[in-house]
């Protein structure tokens, strides 16, 4: 028995021997590799930091949005001349036409008559009485001739130079369609970019957020009021600025949609303009050249219906309505509202009327 015992374990100990050398070799490193560093945790933005950069998204999107305007205002009034120059060509051609055709009846006329006009024939008559009645006749129409051609080649003059400018403006409509698509996926971007860093808030942290933006323009607009800087101005507007103060504060409520002019939403220069032209004073599109192009008076001078242009690249623009306030269009997720009119940056003051 001891025996058998002694060999099988001798056999044992052959196969593991042999298990042993056929099995691929394990081994292990003196010291596993270490595994990479977790990325460093990002300090969490207070909402403070956060509420700054919601609204330097959106004032991005309010300078896009004026480009956009400017572009659409553009290329407007390209495709208008680009529809009135092919107006004037057609009407040229027919001009030409019509003066080729009378071009033609002259010349069969001096066919019929032996290569002369009708006039001629009577120059040509032995009867000097009838010579000199009818001399001044061959002259005139010696005159309407070479009128004739004048008119054909000043008209093929003209159409050259409509088709040249309608080719220019062509070439500039399409160069503002680019920018237009440009700056509209510029604003979507900046847009979109300030919704997600909102929704990433609880609903408190969003509470919180719009309470510290009303404190901030409270403190703002205080703070101007403060300066006594409407000490000397006037509460009296004229009759237009009294109409478009009315239409802009009719507005209230409806909603900011970038390029909007309305009725049913607005955006900030949108607003202004098209309540100006309620009050039948044509105005630029953009807040950028409403403050460009309008005269500009000093902010203690002005007067219910001026406008005020916000912020050092003129990229917001309200109307202001009297007692240190201003209606305008917010931004995106905003309603046409009242607010103090030194709630923000003010740049400076224009009058439309």
């Amino acid at each position: 028995m001891n025996r058998r015992r002694h060999a099988i374990a001798a056999a044992i100990a052959v196969v593991c021997a042999l298990t042993v050398l056929v099995s691929p070799a394990l081994t292990l490193p003196a010291s596993a590799a270490p595994l990479p560093p977790p990325p460093p945790q990002q300090p969490k933005k207070s909402l403070e930091e956060v509420r700054k950069e919601i609204d330097g998204l959106y004032r991005q999107a309010a300078a896009a949005t004026d480009a956009y305007n400017l572009a659409e205002e553009k290329a407007e009034a390209q495709s208008e001349e680009i529809v009135k120059l092919a107006r004037m060509i057609v009407a040229g051609r027919e001009r030409i036409e019509d003066l080729k055709a009378r071009a033609g009846a002259a010349a069969r006329a001096q066919y019929r008559n032996g290569g002369l006009p009708d006039g001629a024939q009577f120059v040509l008559t032995d009867d000097p009485q009838l010579f000199l009645d009818n001399a001044g006749r061959l002259k005139e129409g010696h005159k309407a001739t070479k009128d004739l051609l004048g008119e054909m080649n000043r008209t093929q003059a003209e159409l050259t130079t409509y088709a040249n400018e309608a080719s220019v403006n062509w070439t500039k409509l399409e160069a503002n369609r680019v920018r237009q698509a440009r700056a509209k996926k510029e604003i979507n971007a900046k847009i979109e970019a300030a919704k997600k860093l909102e929704s990433e808030l609880a609903a408190e942290e969003r509470a919180r957020l719009l309470r510290m933006e009303e404190q901030e323009r409270s403190r703002a607009q205080n703070a101007w009021l403060g300066t006594g800087v409407l000490k000397g101005g006037s509460a009296n507007a004229t009759a237009a600025g009294k109409r478009a103060v009315e239409f802009a504060t009719a507005q209230i409520g409806k909603p900011y949609v970038w390029g909007a002019e309305g009725p049913g939403s607005y955006d900030c220069s949108g607003l202004t303009q098209t309540a100006w032209a309620d009050a039948g004073r044509r105005i630029p599109r953009t807040s950028q050249e409403q403050w460009r192009l309008l005269p500009r008076v000093d902010v203690e001078d002005m007067r219910p219906g001026d406008l005020i242009v916000y912020y050092k690249d003129a990229s917001h623009i309200g109307m202001y309505v009297g007692n240190g306030m201003m209606v305008h269009a917010p931004r995106p997720g905003r309603n046409v509202t009242l607010a103090g009119a030194g709630s923000m940056e003010i740049l400076g003051v224009v009058r439309p009327d």
